[in-house]
């Protein structure tokens, strides 16, 4: 009986909710076809505007401080890394390291305070300010509701008032639930509006107080983030006082085991080749690629005698042939230009090394880059240009060049250019070149990126 009973309590209760509902909704309509006047307030209005205003910039405000909070987190987690990095790459035999190790520290410790002073004196304050807003929207949208009801009790209670046939009893009545629905409005009205004017007028002080926080906040951070940078900038300073004298090495590009392996080995085969009169190996057959007429370049001045303007050069032992010579043929005098010159240098171009094409189109015309042509007795054949080391170079194999800053090098290009690694240069130091005028004994190869080149 009690379970019906409050089940007829409830049915009850929704029941006149849904009346409710349709009164009011019947009013409105009325109301918007102007068959019943509506009460006006305007100053509650104006209040009500202001409200929402309130609530949306108190929202933006949350929101925004939000992001504040989330970029001080990642500028900690940014800024603790930066530290772990400096404490991997501070040696333990430095000067200062115990000292760059508690400035880290203090530095994670001043990031959490100061995020947690944001989130406890800002952030907190935020919510507990706008954790008023949705209590008083509610009693607003009720408020609006109760209007409702007083207006359709009032138009009922004129409606009974001027009929024709007057109902004292429903007349009564009516009048008594007038009383009911204004004591009800008046009440809430009341006090919405002695609520929203101090509400409005609070922002004022809340925006004063939270943002002076966040900026005393702010400053006290900084202040203390600064002592401890000038602390790191003074062991950073003493660490350069005591290793600032220590230049950046500079470093070859390594060499491949490979083509070291190969050129020592040619060597070897070289130093255990026949005498220069022995005859030479028989030529390979046509359509190898070593069948391709071999160019020679020549760096010695032809002789101005016109006996021997037909007659071959002598050749040095470490030098090839005249340039134009090919396939056993003489050099022709000089301005003098043969039918398959043309050709000759078109199949050099296309058979031989970049290298090699290169010093016999310097040379076909007599002159050599970086020199003129009288100066080439004095430059080693094949000469190409010449660098100067700006760098110290300690050479690691027995046939590299050791190398001093202002050494100049006469580079020259490989026997084998195959064995050519990349950025590395075969040359002859200038000073040895002059005292013994031997490549074999003074040629090696050095790393391009210590020198620099000057003619």
């Amino acid at each position: 009986m009690a379970e019906m009973g409050s089940k007829g309590v409830t049915a009850g209760k929704i029941a006149s909710n849904v009346q409710k509902k349709l009164t009011r909704a019947q009013e409105k309509v009325l109301q918007k076809l102007g068959k019943a006047d509506e009460t006006k307030d305007e100053q509650f209005e104006q209040c009500v505007q202001n409200f929402n205003k309130q609530l949306t910039e108190g929202t933006r405000l949350q929101k925004d401080l939000r992001t504040y909070l989330a970029s001080v987190k990642a500028m900690h987690e940014a800024s603790k890394k930066l530290n772990e990095c400096l404490q991997e790459v501070y040696e333990p035999d430095w000067p200062g390291r115990d000292e760059a190790n508690k400035i880290a520290e203090n530095n994670d410790l001043l990031w959490l305070d100061y995020h947690q002073k944001l989130v406890d004196q800002a952030l907190l304050t935020m919510d507990t300010y706008l954790g008023q807003f949705p209590d008083i929207k509610s009693r607003i949208a009720k408020r609006g509701r109760k209007l409702v009801d007083y207006d359709s009790a009032r138009h009922h209670y004129e409606s009974l008032q001027t009929a024709k046939k007057k109902d004292e009893a429903k007349i009564a009545k009516a009048e008594e639930e007038l009383i009911k629905a204004q004591k009800v409005f008046e009440e809430m009205n009341v006090d919405l509006q002695e609520e929203l004017p101090s509400l409005w007028n609070s922002r004022v002080g809340f925006y004063v107080n939270t943002f002076q926080s966040i900026a005393g906040l702010e400053e006290n951070f900084h202040k203390e983030m600064s002592k401890l940078n000038e602390s790191l900038n003074d062991v950073l300073v003493s660490l350069e006082k005591q290793h600032g004298s220590n230049t950046f090495t500079v470093k070859a590009q390594p060499r491949k085991k490979t083509k070291l392996l190969s050129r020592l080995l040619r060597k070897k085969n070289s130093d255990n080749a026949p005498a220069k009169g022995n005859k030479s190996p028989s030529p390979p057959p046509d359509g190898s690629p070593a069948a391709t007429p071999e160019i020679r370049v020549n760096h010695e001045p032809e002789p101005p005698s016109s006996a021997t303007a037909g007659a071959s050069l002598p050749k040095s032992p470490s030098q090839p042939a005249e340039a134009s010579e090919v396939a056993g043929g003489t050099q022709p005098a000089a301005g003098a230009q043969e039918p398959g010159e043309t050709a000759a240098s078109e199949a050099a171009s296309s058979s031989l090394p970049a290298v090699v094409v290169e010093t016999f189109s310097a040379t076909v015309n007599g002159t050599v880059e970086g020199g003129s042509g009288a100066g080439r007795l004095d430059l080693p054949p094949g000469f190409m240009f010449k660098v100067q080391a700006q760098h110290d170079y300690v050479a690691t194999d027995t046939d590299e060049l050791q190398l001093k800053a202002g050494d100049v090098v006469l580079v020259i290009p490989f026997q084998n250019p195959e064995e050519q690694d990349e950025g590395w240069l075969m040359g002859v130091k200038e000073s040895d070149w002059n005292q013994h005028k031997e490549l074999e004994k003074c040629r090696g190869v050095f790393p391009e990126n210590f020198t620099e080149r000057v003619q």
